[in-house]
């Protein structure tokens, strides 16, 4: 067993399967050739709220995982559903224009909205909970945070945020380390595994079918006489189909160049404290938010249904998984809650997000009938399930919401593939000397 499926046993250990997603079976590798309407390629949330979507208008889907159902960053992440998207609205402006900034925003609230209406509706038992907070760390930070809570109030007509000053957030938090908070209480958090297999058996049961540990190799479009048609390869089979949507993110890999030179594999790292009980588990988020600073290098964390603490952090740009992960997020979660010393670390797990240049969301076509959802930069529990949704409309004729984010323009990262890597690390040291400062 390799370092990473250590850390991957651990944390699905650490996960309360609800009843009937804990039995549910997928099918096992594509094996022989199948015909569909749509393939989708890749089983993280973005994949399998298209291939619900697409099942529900009535389309034949065939989802294939390299792996198993949420192996990437759906399954593994701070799970935080919040607004907007990573790089904000001003880049988002700068890049598109204040009308189709205004419309990401939209879909983006829209997509908080969605999530909510999905779990309710196929009864997904992934621990949702109401309530997220962006705290300040130091005096610019409180400038920028009350600069936000204004614009989305006058300029965006949000009025679920407001700014909490420093003695209130005392109340909240047992902290002394933040001075102020943007809290918003139509933001939220989940169990993030949980949230994703519940939208992969919905897709099921409306009639999609999911292959796992079906690594697809290669991806053509051919067009004869008019007529196009996709072909998926995997190692025992090919899909043929009209259409396909793949939603690969960090392990986009070799199947995609041109795509995976836009974004930039970065890993991140979790860890689930040994149950403290429910009333102290309650002492240190009071109002049970998902809590996370505006450091570059940033901190978060929230309470689990089963009473832990999971505090996440410690970002790597190098690609290297760095030496006692657990041990140095658990020293970062004692600067902000010295009294757990005496706590046990139980798990501790990490992956990958996919970052983009311009942290923007990357959607487009790879060509006319090959889709792609890429870029969320670690903002992507709500927005990938919209996402999903976005597609689903483009393939059935209706493209004009999907291609408000086709419309963002994005670039490679600098450096080519043997130095974008090292060009990043030391761009990222620069904003880091920023965050101490």
């Amino acid at each position: 067993m390799s370092a990473g499926d250590a850390v991957r046993t651990a944390y699905a250990a650490s996960v309360r399967l609800p009843a009937g997603i804990a039995s549910l079976a997928f099918d096992g590798p594509l094996a022989g050739d199948t015909d569909a309407d749509v393939c989708v390629v890749g089983g993280g949330i973005a994949g399998c709220s298209a291939a619900l979507h697409l099942a529900e208008r009535g389309y034949r889907v065939l989802l294939l995982e390299a792996q198993d159902i949420g192996f990437g960053a759906s399954g593994r992440s701070g799970a935080q559903a919040i607004f907007g998207a990573a790089c904000g609205q001003d880049k988002l402006r700068q890049l598109i224009g204040a009308g189709d900034a205004r419309r990401v925003w939209d879909l983006s609230v829209e997509a908080l909205a969605q999530q909510r209406s999905l779990i309710a509706r196929h009864q997904i038992d992934c621990d949702y909970v109401a309530g997220q907070m962006h705290v300040a760390i130091k005096p610019r930070q409180e400038a920028e945070l009350r600069t936000e809570v204004a614009a989305l109030q006058n300029q965006y007509d949000y009025p679920s945020v407001r700014y909490v000053e420093r003695d209130e957030l005392r109340t909240l938090l047992a902290t002394e380390r933040y001075t102020g908070a943007l809290f918003d209480t139509n933001s939220g958090h989940l169990q993030p595994l949980n949230y994703t297999l519940g939208l992969a058996g919905a897709a099921a049961r409306a009639g999609a079918k999911i292959h796992t540990h079906s690594a697809v190799s290669a991806v053509d479009e051919t067009t004869n006489g008019g007529t196009s048609q996709v072909r998926v390869h995997t190692a025992r089979g090919v899909v043929r189909c009209r259409h396909a949507v793949l939603c690969c993110n960090a392990y986009i890999g070799a199947l995609a160049p041109a795509l995976a030179a836009r974004i930039m594999a970065v890993g991140t790292y979790i860890v689930a404290t040994e149950p403290l009980g429910a009333e102290r588990a309650t002492s240190l988020i009071r109002n049970n938010a998902a809590v996370t600073d505006i450091n570059w290098v940033l901190d978060y964390f929230r309470r689990s249904a089963d009473h832990r603490l999971l505090f996440g952090g410690r970002v790597s740009y190098s690609g290297i998984d760095p030496l006692g992960t657990g041990a140095a997020t658990r020293l970062r979660m004692l600067r902000v809650f010295p009294q757990l010393r005496d706590v046990r670390i139980e798990y501790a797990w990490g992956g990958y997000v996919d970052i983009t240049l311009n942290r923007a969301p990357n959607f487009g076509r790879l060509s006319p009938n090959v889709y792609y959802l890429q870029g969320f930069s670690g903002h992507g529990i709500a927005l990938t399930g919209i996402a999903g949704q976005l597609v689903a409309e483009a393939i059935a004729g209706s493209a004009e919401r999907f291609d408000v984010f086709a419309r963002i323009p994005h670039r490679g990262f600098p450096g080519g593939p043997a130095l974008r890597r090292p060009a990043l690390v030391l761009a990222m040291l620069w904003y880091r000397l920023r965050d101490l400062l």
